[in-house]
């Protein structure tokens, strides 16, 4: 389960991003509305949680631009705001739930819950492409035999090739979506990931190959 966690305070955004880490959530972190709206449009996410008072653009902003493009993901605000009227209007631009700061953290894991499981009713945890097959809940990639388990880092690539067939992703894509803006990671850890996934690919003997556009980026094609 991918989260997109828009918060501009950043111990909050830490603590947020270590309690969902540890209750099996794959999260990115971004600090404004831009980014959040940037990140967002991705569609790789499962649900989206978004601060009302950020830099850049407000959340209702944020949210406002992703419903009319058509992005359907669930969303959850945050806001120090409770007045009724600033729920009344971040549910009629299309948020999905509301929660008022301060709040226990026990509150928000559960309306992920509760907005994932909505999310399960209509969004299929199996994403594939060629005779493979990944799953979201666990992180397995399989076959129509065996399967494998994924790290979080390799789950999270493969999930952005199998979402953009064809679409070439640069290293740098891979670096700010999956390793943050402030990581210290090298670059040359993409390319580690990378040689990882084909193996695996390689061991379930899938016809799906991660190609290399020198240069440019890698893209998950069908092998005819």
């Amino acid at each position: 389960m991918r989260i997109l966690l828009a918060e501009d305070e950043k111990e909050l955004s830490n603590a947020l991003v270590a309690i969902l880490k540890h209750n099996n959530y794959s999260v990115d972190a971004v600090y404004d509305g831009a980014d959040a709206l940037d990140y967002g449009l991705s569609e790789n996410y499962d649900i989206i949680i978004l601060d009302i008072m950020m830099p850049k653009m407000s959340g209702l902003k944020v949210l406002e631009k992703l419903r009319k493009k058509g992005i359907s993901t669930p969303i959850l605000i945050l806001t120090a705001k409770t007045e009724i009227e600033d729920r009344i209007i971040g549910l009629d631009t299309g948020a999905d739930d509301y929660l008022g700061k301060p709040f226990a953290m026990g509150e928000l894991l559960a309306r992920v819950r509760a907005m994932s499981r909505r999310k399960s009713e209509f969004t299929p945890n199996i994403m594939g492409l060629g005779n493979i097959r990944l799953n979201k809940e666990n992180f397995e990639l399989s076959n129509e035999k065996t399967s494998l388990r994924l790290s979080n880092k390799e789950f999270q690539m493969l999930e952005m090739l199998i979402n953009n067939p064809k679409r070439l992703i640069s290293t740098e894509q891979f670096m700010e979506r999956i390793w943050g803006y402030d990581a210290e990671a090298e670059i040359s850890v993409v390319w580690v990931y990378i040689s990882y996934l084909r193996k695996k690919l390689e061991s379930l003997n899938a016809n799906v190959k991660i190609k290399a556009v020198r240069g440019v980026g890698y893209t998950l094609e069908e092998v005819r």
